[in-house]
């Protein structure tokens, strides 16, 4: 009995030290700049800058590629005369309108694959469906990484790819 309960004892053990608490920058998936279920820190949605048009369905999204190149910002407005200056505004709104919850954080007990997708970190804040938005995203780890991906055409322009000579 005795030979069964080290190993057992030992299981536990790693399994808690895994758990960890969210925002302390383990292996849950917090972070520096939030905590694992993509809310920052910072202001709510809405206060920090106008969002592309006032409705409901209005996001602003802040692409930071990692590679010391200036952030980019875009707007989006889904279901208006003016769709914001997304590239791709239309693919955008119908990929997130086909979407059961696009915004929803990676759940702060999501067993994540340690991978790495590369430094993009983007931030999207506004209103989705009248409900405020305030999500950050990275590549830090392969939940975070499907979350990224999942939003499709809302992060324009292939992650870590250079643009082909013109």
């Amino acid at each position: 009995m005795r030979v069964l309960a080290v190993p057992l004892f030992a299981l536990l053990a790693l399994l808690a030290a895994c758990a960890g608490t969210p925002g302390s920058g383990d292996a849950a998936g917090g972070d520096a700049t939030g905590d694992a279920t993509g809310t920052p820190p910072s202001a709510p949605a809405g206060e920090d800058g106008p969002t592309a048009g006032g409705g409901d369905d209005d996001l602003v999204i802040e692409i930071d590629r990692g590679d010391g190149s200036p952030v980019q910002r875009y707007t989006l407005a889904c279901g208006g005369s003016t769709p914001g200056d997304l590239p791709g505004a239309e693919a955008a709104c119908a990929h997130l309108t086909g979407m059961a919850e696009p915004f929803a954080p990676v759940p702060a007990d999501a067993v994540c694959t340690e991978q790495y997708g590369g430094p993009q970190t983007a931030r999207i804040t506004g209103r989705w469906h009248g409900q405020p938005v305030d999500l950050e995203l990275s590549r830090v780890d392969g939940c975070r990484i499907s979350q990224w991906d999942g939003l499709g055409p809302l992060l324009p322009g292939p992650v870590g790819v250079e643009a082909p000579p013109s």
